[in-house]
């Protein structure tokens, strides 16, 4: 027992987070039948949203000057950002009943950051439906010929994955860090969250100008992943090129604040009480 005390002592954040992670994988494949009828069912859930798409373009034919193939992509790549941080993020996700039944607590008493620690309490697997349906789109927006994207655009749109990724980890945080204050986390910050993924599916042209700086300026999904999809297409005006570049530090940066506003939070904790 000492001589393992004494190993995870000198695991590193990265070492530690792995084992987390192995441990995750190994509770969730315990029962493969069901991980993959999860995994199954999320992919033919998300699924019914890209259907939609199509059916939305095969009535109208294009949207803003959008085509179909365009959307496609688009929608592919705010999905693989939103796959990667749904399986990743799932400890923020649940992160109430952490503070309800007093497991945050106990993290507290621990020689290691929360952050990891909630980082290290599940990554779900079953979220690789939402990934494969993902990548799926981006091939069928990808496969029509009429997607014309060249070098500069391929780096966009790979760099605007992990930028966006930041974005929604980001807003997964700032939701937990209220149930500080609330105990139990608002469905309000669902409309953000979840309501944010199903926005960025869609070009951002097509909302009124309120939505369109929400979306930029409070929450940068704007900046992260329209800015450079669209400048990818070679469809962007100068600002919006501008910015397309530039704008993939948004996501980064915005995830920096909501880690610190989630410090300052756990400095001012003092408990449920029980």
């Amino acid at each position: 027992m000492t001589m393992r005390t004494n190993t995870d002592a000198r695991r590193g954040p990265f070492g530690l987070y792995a084992r987390f992670v192995a441990t995750s994988f190994r509770a969730q494949l315990q029962y493969p039948v069901s991980f993959v009828l999860q995994t199954i069912g999320h992919l033919l859930g998300t699924g019914v949203e890209f259907i939609g798409i199509w059916a939305m373009f095969a009535r109208f034919g294009s949207i803003a000057g959008w085509t179909f193939a365009e959307a496609a992509v688009l929608y592919g790549v705010v999905n693989v950002a939103f796959a990667f941080t749904e399986a990743t993020m799932r400890g923020f996700d649940v992160f109430g009943r952490f503070v309800r039944n007093g497991a945050f607590d106990r993290m507290l008493l621990r020689p290691r950051g929360t952050i990891l620690q909630v980082l290290g309490h599940e990554v779900t697997l079953r979220r690789a439906g939402r990934l494969v349906q993902a990548g799926v789109a981006i091939s069928v927006g990808l496969s029509t010929g009429t997607v014309d994207l060249g070098a500069a655009g391929v780096v966009l749109l790979v760099l605007a994955v992990p930028a966006t990724s930041c974005v929604f980890a980001g807003l997964l945080i700032l939701q937990a860090t209220l149930s500080f204050r609330t105990v139990e986390t608002l469905e309000v910050m669902n409309i953000v969250t979840y309501g944010g993924v199903e926005t960025a599916q869609y070009p951002l042209s097509i909302y009124p100008r309120v939505m369109r700086r929400f979306f930029t300026f409070v929450v940068p999904l704007g900046l992260s992943v329209y800015a450079p999809v669209v400048t990818a297409f070679g469809r962007a005006d100068a600002t919006t090129a501008a910015f397309a570049w530039v704008g993939l530090a948004a996501g980064p940066a915005f995830l920096a604040f909501a880690v610190l506003v989630w410090n300052r939070a756990v400095r001012s904790y003092t408990s449920v009480g029980s």
